[in-house]
């Protein structure tokens, strides 16, 4: 099921757009190019999928690719682990680089986050290679497959039995107590410039899709947890493209916080509690993060609550492409955003169609943040039909 509110906000120039300028997005990139492994990941066309939907094209950003750690977070968390290193020692911004990290002489610190999976395993994964250690809780209900692939980088893991939010407090306090170095992908009062250095690092996925773009996107689906991805790739795409896009923000039925603030027109976010539970792990957050709020407010053109049956069917669509279109392996928080694309163009919202001009001009870019991080879930939802679309 699809749920939309149309935003209820007038656009204003918001806070910390300054900080995803072409330059800056350019500086960011630069150090993560110096980092092993890195490479450009793949702009994915679906020229099939868009005529059968009866708009001008599809692209999709496959996050798989990202590093070897299937699924984007790592760009957030390196660079935000190398700003820190970076004050310790005495290197600039303009210095940072792998290679001048490792020769730091900087040993001995660790780095405390909590994750649904992967943000935790791109701390897990840059601390190991920079010689440092990682501390990473996981809320309930992870599956183990998350843990252990955390657990393989050498960081300590822990599972929670609370839900995300509790458990970035419990981390926050428990790295208070011991001297360890939070670096979360969320912000609230008092912790907000590690956040804006990992929502920055994020801006290198919007840098490389708007090199390999033809023509900048007309429309943007971007999923949020925290809201920290979602804000900082429209930022780098307001500040990249002449004509800003119609950006579409997508959220988990259970854990969304910005459509029912939109939808009450309220200027702060509500906060949504409980057990978050949905098998979009990744957007399993209840809580937005302050900076990227202001973002998501002033320039989202419509806000979708969608449940699990709309990120399978994404999974589906992708997994198991029309004929000529390349196959993208997506987990449930990657595929959401191909899910509403479908379901908004397929299903009963026309009058949401033409709000958001979707038609035969747009260009459609979306993000597929992660490949199948749980894998036995996938082989569910792909080979068995798993939450099945039943209407949309």
């Amino acid at each position: 099921m699809l749920k939309s509110v149309l935003s209820p906000y007038k656009s204003k120039i918001a806070d910390c757009r300054e900080e995803f300028s072409p330059s800056e997005a350019a500086a960011v990139r630069r150090f993560h190019e110096s980092f092993p492994g890195y490479g450009v990941t793949p702009l994915v066309e679906l020229p099939a999928l868009a005529g059968a939907l009866g708009i001008g094209s599809v692209c999709v950003k496959d996050e798989s690719k990202r590093f070897s750690l299937n699924a984007f977070k790592a760009l957030g968390a390196s660079y935000a682990i190398a700003r820190l290193l970076a004050e310790k020692t005495g290197l600039g911004q303009e210095d940072l680089s792998y290679d001048k990290l490792i020769g730091s002489g900087q040993e001995g610190l660790t780095f405390a986050t909590t994750t649904d999976g992967n943000h935790g395993r791109g701390v897990a994964w840059t601390a190991k290679l920079l010689g440092q250690k990682a501390v990473v809780n996981m809320p309930k209900g992870t599956v183990r497959q998350r843990v252990e692939a955390i657990e393989a980088l050498g960081a300590r893991v822990t599972v929670s039995d609370m839900n995300y939010d509790d458990t970035v407090r419990y981390t926050a306090a428990e790295a208070a107590k011991n001297g360890w170095l939070v670096v979360q992908d969320t912000a609230w009062p008092g912790y907000e410039k590690i956040p804006l250095w990992i929502m920055k690092g994020y801006a290198t996925m919007a840098a490389e899709a708007l090199a390999q773009l033809a023509e900048p996107p007309t429309h943007v689906f971007l999923q949020a947890g925290v809201g920290s991805m979602a804000a900082a790739v429209l930022a780098a795409l307001l500040e990249g493209c002449d004509k800003p896009p119609c950006f579409i923000l997508v959220e988990a039925r259970q854990a969304d916080c910005f459509f029912r603030t939109a939808e009450k027109a309220l200027e702060q976010t509500l906060a949504v509690g409980g057990d978050l539970d949905t098998i979009m792990a990744g957007l399993a957050c209840g809580e937005a993060n302050i900076l990227a709020w202001p973002l998501l407010r002033n320039y989202c053109t419509a806000y979708l609550s969608l449940g699990n049956e709309i990120a399978a069917a994404g999974m589906r669509i992708l997994g198991a492409p029309l004929s000529g279109d390349a196959r993208v392996i997506a987990g449930e928080s990657g595929a959401v955003g191909v899910g509403a694309l479908y379901s908004l163009l397929q299903g009963p919202y026309g009058e949401v169609r033409e709000r958001l001009g979707l038609g035969p001009s747009s260009r459609v870019l979306l993000f597929s943040t992660e490949g199948a991080t749980d894998e036995a879930n996938y082989r569910k939802v792909v080979w068995e039909g798993k939450y099945p679309l039943e209407s949309i």
